[in-house]
C-alpha cells in the first residue's frame, strides 16, 4: 500500500502509530482494489489548517475532523476494477485524506476511546469517502458504518 503521510501538525507520530495507518489502509481498499496497487495521500494537520480547507473547499467556516479529495466517483471506481486493462497506470491514485491530529485527540478523549483507535476511524472514513462511499442518506449511512466497523474489527482497532 503505498500511503503518502506528510505530518505538517504540531503533532509527532511514532513508528508505530505510522505503521497501523498503513495497515488499516490497506483492510480499507482491500475488497475493492489490491492495496499493493493503489496509493492515497495522507496529510496531517492542525485545526487552523484544516479550518482553511474546509472553508476552502465546502464553505464552512470552522475545524473538521477528515476531509476527502477523491479523484474518481464510485462509477468510474467500478469500471477501473470491471476493465483493469483500460485504466494499467499502477499505482491508482485515489485522491486524498486531510486528518486534524488536534480534532482527533479531543474527539478519542470524548468518546473515551484511544488516540490511536480515533486516527484509525478517522483514515478508514476518509477512504471509503475516496472510494465512493457517502452518508447523505440512512441506508448510505449504514452501510459506510458497516464497513468502518469492519476494517476497524480486522486491524485491531474495534469499539
Amino acid at each position: 500500500m503505498a500511503l503518502i503521510i506528510v505530518n505538517e501538525s504540531s503533532t509527532e507520530l511514532d513508528e508505530k502509530q505510522l505503521q497501523a495507518l498503513v495497515e488499516v489502509a490497506a483492510e480499507a481498499v482491500k475488497p475493492e482494489f489490491d492495496p499493493d496497487q493503489v496509493e492515497i495521500g495522507l496529510t496531517l494537520v492542525d485545526d487552523e489548517a484544516i479550518a482553511a480547507l474546509n472553508e476552502q473547499y465546502r464553505s464552512i467556516a470552522a475545524p473538521t475532523d477528515v476531509l476527502s479529495f477523491p479523484l474518481w466517483t464510485r462509477d468510474q471506481l467500478a469500471e477501473v476494477r470491471a476493465y483493469p486493462e483500460k485504466y494499467p497506470e499502477r499505482p491508482l491514485l485515489l485522491g486524498d485524506v486531510v486528518i486534524s491530529l488536534e480534532t482527533a485527540r479531543r474527539q478519542a478523549e470524548e468518546y473515551g476511546h484511544s488516540f490511536g483507535r480515533e486516527l484509525a476511524y478517522l483514515l478508514v472514513h476518509g477512504i471509503l469517502h475516496l472510494l465512493g462511499y457517502d452518508h447523505e442518506d440512512e441506508a448510505s449511512r449504514a452501510e459506510m458504518r458497516a464497513k468502518e466497523e469492519a476494517v476497524l474489527e480486522a486491524t485491531g482497532w474495534p469499539r
